[in-house]
């Protein structure tokens, strides 16, 4: 099986980080950072079952589905990641968020890849997600703490 994980740090406390990751408005920002799909009907609640829509390319409709497993504010979100709505293959997508010195340290890992297949998309989306933590959510963390320091 493939995955990937994506680590970043942010000077920011746990609890901002949580916020402009989890909230629906800001998800929608940041999520389109790159090649990434928008979110719909997206709320970090157990059970909720919501989509990404990204732009459709040949072999593909643009929509990832996927449902809230689990929720444990503000360090854990857990859901599930299905590329095609007639696949069989779900995958996991986890965020991890961890106090340290000066900030927040945020994992995005996202498992269960399989195959040739399995492997390219998770390089694929790997480089995806990568470009939305470190360009995409940077400018939303500060200015969502500018606006709470106010």
């Amino acid at each position: 099986m493939s995955r990937y994980d994506v680590v970043c740090e942010y000077p920011y406390p746990i609890a901002e980080v949580w916020h402009v990751l989890t909230d629906p408005a800001h998800v929608a920002q940041w999520t389109t950072t790159g090649q990434g799909g928008r979110p719909d009907g997206f709320a970090p609640v157990a059970g909720t079952a919501f989509r990404f829509v990204g732009k459709p390319v040949v072999g593909w409709a643009g929509i990832v589905y996927c449902e809230v497993r689990e929720v444990e504010a503000p360090h854990r979100l857990r859901y599930t990641w299905k590329g095609d709505a007639d696949s069989d293959e779900v995958t996991e997508v986890v965020y991890v968020l961890e106090e340290i010195p000066g900030g927040t340290r945020f994992t995005w890992r996202h498992t269960g890849f399989t195959g040739v297949g399995g492997f390219a998309m998770s390089k694929l989306l790997g480089n995806v997600r990568r470009r939305m933590l470190t360009e995409g959510v940077p400018p939303l963390l500060a200015a969502w703490h500018a606006a709470q320091s106010a």
